[in-house]
């Protein structure tokens, strides 16, 4: 099977990447696609889809196959030498979608394409490309003079250097520091699992005793377990300050002033092209069309929470009370929170680790996808890969045709970005002897590796992360469109792109489900129902905290971008405190700087489109009640979600996807069921 795949889909040949010759290739693909650029607007015939778009297309692709890998090994294998040429190759590449974006002739050429007879021949897709440039052409400033071109041309350079440089230092500053602990003693209450990676990091870095990082797995662990109120204060204040002018390494690797300039040049870009705002020019590409559409949807959903995440944080401050804490500091939250939940349920997420073995939940939810949309998965032995713990599996359809393929590479380790992610390696597209180039995904995480000669174990929550980004994976890999602008999630509103994604995680909390991909690591035992009552009991506990921290999230980045005044000084800061003078129900120390390393909106593509994880939310959990109607498993219900949301990609409008999927526009009532809050819908 894997031979098919290469046939006209050579995988990455990471074991031969040159850093030295990366720029060079670079180089020398860009001025091919500008001279085949050239000899396309050169033509003295009329443009088909065949001489104009169809090259466009083309260029694109074999652009985004070379550039791909490099910009992957930058997030998960990082260097120096890797991140000067990333750094380069990311300004040249910019430039050269800028020159693209602001052609008048190419403008002139699709726009006469798009009024003539022959436009009104082509299909769906080839259709909605069109349209989209069209629009993005009028983004990128199309019809600004030649002096406002080059303005924006430079502040469009100047973003994506911020925007890399900012993700950068939270890189440095999650890395730049280790908490060295010598005596056990001091470690009390920590998961084994956690102990033992503890005791690996200090082995690797040349010490004695233990070494805590800032690695996600491993601080969200000692924050809720970490008897040591000091260590965990101490963890904290590293953790909320990094890359910021606070804490222990206050101002090595700062992004405040990278945050101001950040959103300067948004609001730039956004008034220079004739926008209010980067909000009002963010929503030109999303399901939502208005910042009042937005605000009001998230103001709704903080409304119904808030009293719901006042009760629950004054059970958590009574019961740190009794533990003789009166002072309820944000470094206590977690602790308390599990101690809570343990007395409340007599339950611990801990508990769960032993069931969860990285091959049992990989080949469980495997089987899930084959149940739902006939798809088989196989691993592919000697592929190559950067590093050793990834792997690379192949999806066929019902016909055993072969329809995809993606890497997983699950674990946290030094010199990869931290969270989750899927990341498009090539998108499936058509060549003109009719033959099928098939999509690539690349599956990140960053879960706790295999210890002490353990299976690496996942708690329930890695359970749903690992769920959600292979749902991003299917979206991107199950597609049918063959051109690779509208194929997968390309061309895709990016506030409906998380549907498919939230939509995999509520199987995470079915015991049909949990019945495939749950067996103790070393008897092979499902989960008992014991267990699993005690984890659906406490399925709903801190749901309004969990809710309005992500309103909080949400509508900070939105009134950042909505609100901009570059005259407001320290803009951020106040925005931000306002918010939570709103949402916010735990005490927030005035040294934390969260915004310093909130990467989604200052160094990803959330910018003014945080709110889309709740948006869709809303698609996911009203699709996932037509499973629970119908039946979990039900084939008919499956293959209507594969083949009206998951194969469409970006050609069709998400709502009318929806529609036709549901037979009805969503509702907000599943949502407020699913999060345990239908109660205080009125």
């Amino acid at each position: 099977m894997i031979n098919q795949l290469i046939n006209k889909n050579e995988l990455p040949q990471f074991q031969n990447i040159k850093i030295e010759a990366v720029l060079p290739q670079l180089k020398a693909q860009l001025e091919t696609n500008r001279s085949t650029l050239k000899d396309i607007l050169a033509a003295s015939e009329p443009q088909s889809w065949d001489t104009l778009m169809q090259p466009l297309e083309d260029m694109g692709d074999q652009l985004n196959k070379l550039w791909s890998p490099i910009s992957h090994l930058h997030a998960v294998k990082e260097s120096e030498p890797l991140r000067e040429v990333y750094n380069t190759g990311l300004q040249l590449i910019t430039e050269y979608h800028t020159e693209l974006s602001q052609s008048e002739p190419l403008y002139q050429a699709i726009k006469q394409f798009s009024e003539s007879d022959l436009f009104l021949q082509l299909n769906a897709a080839q259709q909605k490309i069109i349209e989209n440039d069209l629009r993005d052409f009028k983004l990128a400033g199309i019809h600004l003079s030649t002096e406002q071109k080059a303005k924006l041309a430079l502040l469009q350079l100047e973003l994506s250097k911020l925007m890399n440089t900012f993700s950068e230092h939270i890189l440095d500053a999650t890395h730049g520091f280790i908490l060295p602990i010598k005596d056990e003693a001091q470690l009390e209450g920590l998961p084994q699992q956690t102990l033992e990676l503890a005791k690996e990091h200090a082995k690797n870095s040349g010490q004695d005793g233990y070494v805590i990082t800032l690695d996600y797995p491993m601080y969200s662990s000692a924050m809720k377990f970490l008897a040591h109120r000091e260590l965990r204060q101490t963890l904290y204040t590293a953790y909320v300050t990094r890359a910021s002018d606070q804490g222990p390494q206050a101002g090595q690797w700062d992004n405040t002033e990278m945050m101001n300039k950040l959103l300067n040049i948004r609001h730039e870009i956004a008034n220079l092209v004739g926008f209010n705002n980067y909000a009002d020019y963010s929503l030109a590409t999303k399901m939502a069309k208005t910042p009042e559409e937005v605000l009001s949807f998230l103001q709704d959903l903080l409304t119904r929470s808030m009293p719901i995440a006042k009760e629950e944080f004054a059970t958590v401050s009574a019961l740190a009370k009794k533990d003789g804490v009166s002072d309820l500091q944000a470094w206590d939250i977690a602790f308390y929170s599990e101690q809570l939940r343990q007395s409340k349920y007599a339950f611990s997420p801990e508990d769960l680790r032993p069931y969860f073995p990285i091959n049992a939940v990989l080949d469980g939810m495997f089987t899930i996808v084959n149940k739902l949309y006939g798809i088989n998965i196989q691993e592919q032995k000697d592929v190559p890969t950067w590093h050793k713990d990834v792997r690379f599996f192949t999806i066929a359809d019902e016909t055993k045709t072969l329809r995809a393929g993606f890497y997983t590479d699950l674990y946290a380790r030094a010199h990869k970005r931290d969270g989750a992610w899927m990341d498009d390696c090539q998108s499936r597209r058509t060549f003109s002897d009719g033959s099928i180039q098939l999509p690539i995904a690349y599956l990140t995480c960053n879960f706790m590796p295999p210890v002490n000669h353990q299976p690496a174990l996942l708690t329930h929550d890695d359970v749903v992360t690992l769920f959600h980004e292979f749902g991003h994976c299917l979206h991107h890999m199950l597609t049918k469109v063959d051109y690779t602008s509208v194929s997968g999630i390309n061309g895709v509103p990016w506030d409906a792109v998380e549907f498919p994604s939230q939509f995999m995680e509520n199987f995470c909390w079915e015991k049909a489900s949990l019945d495939l991909i749950a067996k103790h690591y070393q008897t092979g035992a499902p989960l008992p129902d014991e267990l699993f009552k005690k984890m659906l009991a406490a399925k709903h506990f801190q749901t309004g905290m969990q809710m309005i921290r992500q309103l909080e999230f949400a509508l900070f980045d939105f009134k950042l971008h909505f609100n901009y005044d570059p005259k407001i000084p320290n803009f951020v800061q106040q925005t931000l405190d306002q918010v939570r003078a709103e949402s916010c129900v735990v005490p927030v120390p005035s040294f934390n700087r969260f915004q310093n390393s909130f990467s989604h909106i200052f160094a990803g593509g959330y910018a003014a489109g945080y709110y889309s994880y709740k948006w869709a939310e809303v698609l996911s959990a009203d699709a996932y009640s037509a499973f629970e109607d119908s039946g979990l498993f039900n084939q008919r219900t499956g293959h209507s979600f594969l083949e009206n949301i998951l194969e469409v990609g970006g050609v069709r409008d998400p709502m009318l996807s929806f529609i036709a999927f549901r037979g009805r526009k969503p509702t907000i009532e599943a949502l407020l069921k699913q999060s345990g809050m239908a109660t205080s819908a009125t």
